[in-house]
C-alpha cells in the first residue's frame, strides 16, 4: 500500500506563482466594521501574505448619503490598529487606482459602452409594474419567475417607441444560455443553472451603475486573482462570472476569470446569523473594551478556519505561515463572546511586562487615573503592579478598577458604598483597628514582612479566617471587594497611605 500524495497548492494558484496572487477586501466606509467584515479582511490578507502575493484594498464608497469621510478614515485606522495593513489601495497607491469607486464612475461607464456595443449587453425599457405583473403571471404557471429577457431582441421601432414615451431603460447582462460551473476553493464545484439566472441589472434607470457590475470591473481591471468573500454573495457568483467572461471577450482585464471561495456565515445568538445590530458584532465594542487586536483576529481565525485540532492560541505569523484556503469549513459558524474574550485573555498574559504596561496606559488615561505622559514614579509603580494583574485581566480597561487606587489622589479616594454595605460590617471595627497597628510596627515595608504582621495579628490574633481577617482591609486599601493581591498592593501603596487609608475606613463604620 501507498501513500497517498500530499496535496499541491495547483488547485488554489490554478498555474500562477505565489507572488502573482492578488485578493481584495472592499469594506464600505459607514463608520462601522463588524466582526464578519473583520474576519473576511483577515482571510485575504493571511491567503495574501501566505503566498507573498498582493492586498489591494477597495473602497465602496458609492452610497453618498452614508459614506463619509471621516467614515472611511475611520476604516483605515481601523484596519491598521488590527495589523491589517495592505500593499495597494488608499494611502498607499498603486498602478490600477483610484481606489474608491467614487472616483471610478467614468470607468464603469466607458465599460458599459463597450459591453452594449458588443452586444454583451442591452438596454432594458419594462416598467417594473410590468415585471411584477409577468413575474406572478410566472410563478402561477409554476415557471421561473425571472426575468424572462422581454427586451433582449428589440426592433429598432420598439425602442423608438419606448423612447417616445419617456421611459429611461436599464442595462442588462446578456447571461449565456448554458450552465455555469465553477470549483469553489471551500465548498467544492457548484453549478447554477441558466433557467435560475436571468440577464440581471447592471445600471439603473438613472445611469447609476450597481454592485454587480462595478465589483467584477474593478477585479479585472485591477487583475485579482482570488475573491474570497461571505457566503451571502454565493448566489451573484454565477453572474459575475458570466459578467467576466464578457469583458475578456471585449478586452477588458487579464482575461482570467478570479478564483472563489466562501467563506461560511457567523451566526449569533439563536443561531441566527450575527447582524451589525447585536452587540458584540461592531469592532468599536472590541476596541472601548481593550481587546488586543491580535487576541481578536486569533479568534476570529477560529470561526472556520484552525491551525490545529489542539490548539487554539497563535500568532499572526503562525497563522500566515500555516493558512490553508482549502481548510475552512463552510458550515457556518458561532461567535462565542465568552471564548473571543479567553483567547484575549491568553494573548494579554504572552505580553512582556513592560509591553503590557504601555498598552495599560491609554485607559488608565482616559479614566484619568494616569496622565497622558505618566511620570517616571508613576510608571515605575506601573510596572511593579503588572505582575500582579496581567494574569487577572481579560481585556485592557478592567486595568481602571484594578489599578486606580493605586495612583489616585488621597483626597479623592472614595470605597465603593456596595463594598463598604457588604464588608464593613460586624467584627470589621476590630480588623482595621489590629491591622492598623500591625502595619505601623512592620520594620521594613516589604511583602513579607507584611503579610507575616497582618497574619499574626488577625488570624492567630483575632482568631479569624483569611476571608474575613483580610476582606475589610482589602475594602479600605483599595475601596473594592476584588484588587491585586493584598500584601503586595500594600507594600506598592506605601505605609503612610495604607495606614490612612485604614483610618478613613473605619470612619465608614456604622455606628453601634
Amino acid at each position: 500500500m501507498t501513500d497517498k500524495p500530499a496535496p499541491t497548492d495547483d488547485d488554489v494558484l490554478g498555474g500562477l506563482e505565489p507572488s502573482q496572487v492578488r485578493v481584495r477586501f472592499p469594506p464600505s466606509p459607514t463608520g462601522l466594521l463588524t466582526v464578519g467584515n473583520i474576519r473576511s479582511a483577515l482571510f485575504n490578507w493571511a491567503f495574501a501574505r501566505h503566498y507573498g502575493g498582493k492586498l489591494v484594498l477597495r473602497i465602496e464608497d458609492t452610497d453618498k448619503a452614508r459614506n463619509t469621510p471621516e467614515a472611511l478614515q475611520y476604516t483605515l485606522d481601523s484596519l491598521r490598529w488590527l495589523g491589517l495593513n495592505w500593499d495597494e489601495g488608499p494611502e498607499v497607491g498603486g498602478e490600477f487606482g483610484p481606489y474608491l469607486q467614487s472616483e471610478r464612475m467614468d470607468i464603469y461607464a466607458d465599460v458599459v459602452a463597450k459591453l452594449l456595443a458588443a452586444g454583451k449587453a442591452y438596454h432594458c425599457y419594462c416598467s417594473q409594474e410590468e415585471l411584477d405583473q409577468r413575474r406572478e403571471a410566472a410563478r402561477t404557471a409554476g415557471q421561473h419567475s425571472g426575468y424572462d429577457g422581454h427586451c433582449r431582441s428589440l426592433t429598432p421601432e420598439q425602442v423608438q417607441a419606448y423612447i417616445d414615451e419617456g421611459r429611461r431603460p436599464v442595462v442588462r447582462l446578456r447571461m449565456p444560455d448554458r450552465p455555469i460551473t465553477f470549483h469553489d476553493l471551500v465548498r467544492g464545484e457548484i453549478t447554477f443553472l441558466p433557467e435560475n439566472l436571468g440577464d440581471y441589472v447592471l445600471v439603473r434607470a438613472n445611469g447609476y451603475p450597481l454592485y454587480p457590475l462595478v465589483n467584477p470591473v474593478d477585479d479585472a481591471l485591477m487583475e485579482v486573482t482570488h475573491v474570497l468573500r461571505g457566503e451571502d454573495l454565493l448566489s451573484s457568483t454565477p453572474r459575475q462570472i458570466a459578467l467576466y467572461e464578457a469583458l475578456a471577450e471585449i478586452g477588458i482585464g487579464s482575461g482570467k476569470t478570479p478564483r472563489f471561495g466562501h467563506l461560511p456565515f457567523v451566526m449569533g445568538e439563536g443561531n441566527k446569523r450575527l447582524s451589525k445590530r447585536d452587540a458584540g458584532s461592531g469592532l468599536g465594542e472590541y476596541l472601548e473594551r481593550g481587546f488586543l487586536p491580535e487576541g481578536l483576529l486569533n479568534y476570529l481565525a477560529l470561526l472556520g478556519w484552525s491551525i490545529a485540532d489542539d490548539r487554539d492560541v497563535f500568532t499572526m505569523d503562525e497563522m500566515v505561515k500555516a493558512f490553508d484556503i482549502r481548510k475552512v469549513n463552510s458550515n457556518s459558524a458561532r461567535f462565542d463572546p465568552k471564548k473571543c474574550e479567553a483567547i484575549n485573555a491568553s494573548h494579554m498574559r504572552l505580553l512582556p511586562p513592560d509591553e503590557f504596561a504601555s498598552r495599560v496606559v491609554p485607559f488608565l488615561a482616559k479614566a484619568g487615573v494616569l496622565p497622558a505622559e505618566p511620570s517616571d514614579e508613576q510608571l515605575a509603580v506601573l510596572r511593579a503592579a503588572v505582575p500582579l494583574v496581567q494574569e487577572r485581566m481579560n481585556t485592557l480597561s478592567e486595568s481602571v478598577e484594578m489599578l486606580d487606587f493605586l495612583f489616585v489622589d488621597e483626597a479623592a479616594f472614595r470605597v465603593d458604598p456596595d463594598a463598604a454595605a457588604k464588608v464593613l460590617t460586624g467584627d470589621a471595627g476590630a480588623v482595621l483597628e489590629a491591622a492598623s497597628k500591625a502595619l505601623a510596627a512592620v520594620g521594613e515595608w516589604k511583602t513579607d514582612a507584611i503579610e507575616q504582621a497582618l497574619r499574626a495579628s488577625l488570624i492567630e490574633g483575632l482568631g479569624l479566617k483569611p476571608k474575613n481577617a483580610f476582606g475589610p482591609v482589602r475594602v479600605a486599601i483599595s475601596g473594592r471587594r476584588i484588587s491585586p493581591p493584598l500584601f503586595e498592593s500594600l507594600e506598592l501603596l506605601g505605609r503612610e497611605r495604607s495606614l490612612r487609608r485604614l483610618e478613613q475606613a473605619r470612619a465608614l463604620l456604622p455606628a453601634d
